[in-house]
């Protein structure tokens, strides 16, 4: 994913600074209202009305900024049954005519698609056709990036770890709801590819893609503290990607613990990583870069290990603490008038928010979060 400008501007350091602090602040004044359960469909609804009033796209309408951004609303919608919801859902993908962006060799433009199949799960009027025919073209069509011919990262066909997020939970539904396993094979094989590509065992961490890989040269990213470099919300598009690709497995698949293990291995990874004030950093292992949390990667954690307590797949006495704490401060990077704040501009490394920073992902991001801390005993 390219970079784009800016919108919102980086303030002055003793702006910045006072920001943090602020956020701190503001986490204690308002957790016990904000971050109640009682008030979750409120601050939830606020979001998407905000959202809504304020669309921002990176290149498209169907591109994966707003993919992401109605993920958030198809599981709000999920867990509150509210209506307004389901009308965003439905109009926008009447305003897309029910199509996947223009890429079919590129993930990131099948993740709207995951709304697309939420609606006709719902049992509403709902064409598929484009998104069946582009992820067959996706999964066999010829292309550059399947074949590795090429001289920089893009060797494989999911190069960088956010394609996880976009692609296999979509694969695994379309698998489910259509009844071709073909698409869940051919899913299984690409992640493996990008499993064995940007994972990290050591650090049970994945690297966004391969310029970050450690080669033992002197030109290897680092942090300035010397360690490897591992984006927040890079392995928050993995985890929050690997709870959709779950929920979507059938439990006897034989595949299955691969996922499973993976998922567990990385969340006990996160939860050891979380700050004390709950928001984690840009960057995981040099998290003094910059002081403060932020709300996207933080938004994507928080809805894959609430989403695991609730499915019994972790332990509710290690995690729920870890969840409840996370989003008491995602709560506090709420707006009054609804927008979040905190959100790390579009990009592939760790780099800064502030209050006012915004994009729909980091939304999307908190509406997961949200909606499974709902659900939460």
């Amino acid at each position: 994913m390219r970079r784009i400008r800016n919108r919102n501007g980086l303030p002055s350091l003793s702006v910045f600074l006072m920001a943090a602090v602020l956020l701190v602040t503001s986490c204690k004044v308002r957790q016990s209202a904000s971050s109640s359960d009682s008030t979750i469909p409120s601050a939830l609804a606020k979001a998407m009305r905000w959202q809504e009033a304020h669309p921002i796209q990176a290149k498209a309408p169907t591109d994966w900024t707003n993919g992401a951004y109605y993920v958030g609303v198809s599981r709000a919608h999920l867990a509150t049954r509210d209506t307004a919801f389901q009308h965003a859902l439905q109009s926008m993908a009447d305003r897309n005519r029910w199509q996947p962006w223009n890429r079919y060799y590129h993930a990131d433009d099948f993740i709207i698609t995951y709304s697309y199949m939420h609606l006709k799960e719902l049992g509403l009027p709902a064409d598929l056709k484009a998104t069946d025919s582009m992820l067959r073209e996706h999964l066999y069509k010829p292309h550059e990036w399947r074949s590795g011919n090429v001289e920089d990262e893009k060797k494989i066909l999911w190069w960088w770890c956010d394609a996880l997020f976009m692609a296999p939970p979509v694969l695994a539904r379309h698998a489910r709801m259509t009844k071709q396993p073909a698409f869940l094979d051919e899913m299984d094989r690409y992640y493996r590819q990008t499993y064995k590509m940007l994972y990290d065992p050591e650090e049970r961490l994945f690297y966004r893609d391969g310029r970050f890989l450690w080669t033992g040269q002197s030109t290897d990213k680092k942090e300035a503290n010397g360690r490897k470099v591992f984006w927040a919300r890079g392995n928050g598009w993995v985890l929050a990607g690997l709870a959709l690709l779950l929920e979507e497995m059938p439990r006897q698949d034989a595949r299955r613990p691969f996922y499973l293990g993976l998922y567990r291995d990385m969340a006990a990874r996160i939860k050891g990583l979380q700050p004390e004030d709950g928001l984690w950093r840009t960057s995981l292992l040099h998290p003094e870069s910059f002081a403060h949390g932020e709300a996207s990667g933080s938004g994507f954690f928080t809805f894959a290990l609430a989403w695991g307590v609730n499915h019994g797949l972790l332990p509710r006495a290690e995690y729920a603490p870890i969840v409840r704490k996370a989003w008491a401060a995602l709560s506090a990077c709420q707006h009054p008038d609804g927008k979040v704040g905190w959100v790390q501009n579009i990009g592939y490394d760790p780099k800064p928010a502030n209050a006012n920073s915004w994009q729909n992902f980091g939304t999307g991001a908190f509406l997961m979060a949200g909606s499974e801390i709902l659900k939460m005993r």
